[in-house]
């Protein structure tokens, strides 16, 4: 059946694709407010994250934080064909780029893009291929349905210049070598994956497993590290993607220390633009040795 219905999914998102934008956020935001209603089972997620990382707003804000934060995901879902399918030229028209976007074409050393997950993470993605020439290593979660892992693979590396995908389930070696080649890594460092090479640091106080890996990286390869923000303009105008400055004295000789420093850089831009964040992501599934679930 999913052989069946994988074909019809990817051509429906080519012909969004082909829609002009503010028509595609109009239809994205009307998915997002009736998904609302219909996924309870991640309006609960978002709205537990919510209470636990924002707990000094009002129930009544924290409530219009998220209906606005699904609005947004229907948004980004209906407009994800443009990053596999729109040309190079729309989206570059479509992308405000701020920032030093070319850092790692002039850098003497490696460069990790640091790139937490927000809502438009692959318009991130795409303009690190587009606004510089250096080819972008990175890890994803492979799929079961092969045609749909091979549409991710061929979506996310069409502007790479030989960009390489590895599974997350591979050893860091592969990215490893790919950065001793001259590849710059497009790092997502925000999500949970269990204990494994990972430490609990508060993230908005409270304790979150956090993949040691950008610091443990960034100084066994001696990388430049350098924070990408991604933001979903309203009625349809575009994205913007943010280049900031280099971490100074990151990484440190404390990976734990500098994972922590980490989350509370990733706090200061989630407070910016609070419904753009990833919230129906379970960010504190795993928890300390004798602690409760909080998503029970």
């Amino acid at each position: 059946m999913a052989r069946f219905f994988t074909p019809l999914l990817l051509a429906l998102l080519w012909l969004l694709s082909q829609l002009p934008l503010p028509l595609l956020a109009w239809l994205g935001r009307a998915i997002g407010r009736l998904s609302w209603w219909l996924v309870r089972s991640r309006r609960e997620v978002a709205l537990r994250n919510l209470a636990l990382c924002m707990p000094e707003l009002s129930e009544a804000r924290r409530l219009e934080v998220a209906r606005e934060h699904f609005a947004i995901v229907g948004q980004g879902l209906v407009e994800h064909g443009l990053s596999w399918y729109a040309s190079r030229e729309r989206l570059k028209r479509l992308i405000h780029v701020e920032g030093n976007a070319a850092l790692a074409e002039h850098s003497e050393r490696p460069v990790m893009w640091l790139v937490p997950h927000f809502i438009a993470l692959d318009i991130a993605a795409v303009a690190v291929q587009l606004f510089q020439s250096r080819p972008v290593v990175s890890v994803y979660q492979p799929q079961s349905n092969a045609v749909f892992d091979a549409a991710i693979l061929r979506g996310r590396l069409r502007f790479g210049n030989g960009g390489r995908l590895y599974s997350r389930f591979e050893s860091a070696r592969a990215v490893m070598r790919s950065v001793r080649e001259g590849y710059g890594f497009f790092n997502l460092p925000d999500m949970d994956f269990g204990e494994r090479d990972a430490a609990f640091v508060p993230f908005f106080g409270v304790p979150a497993a956090t993949l040691l890996a950008p610091s443990r990286l960034a100084r066994a390869l001696n990388m430049v590290v350098q924070p990408v923000v991604a933001e979903v303009l309203p009625r349809g105008q575009g994205y913007r993607v943010r280049f900031l400055e280099p971490l100074p004295d990151f990484p440190s000789d404390d990976a734990v220390a500098d994972t922590a420093r980490m989350n509370r850089w990733i706090e200061q831009e989630v407070r910016r633009m609070p419904e753009q964040y990833l919230w129906v992501h379970k960010r504190f599934k795993t928890r300390p040795l004798g602690e409760p679930s909080f998503y029970a």
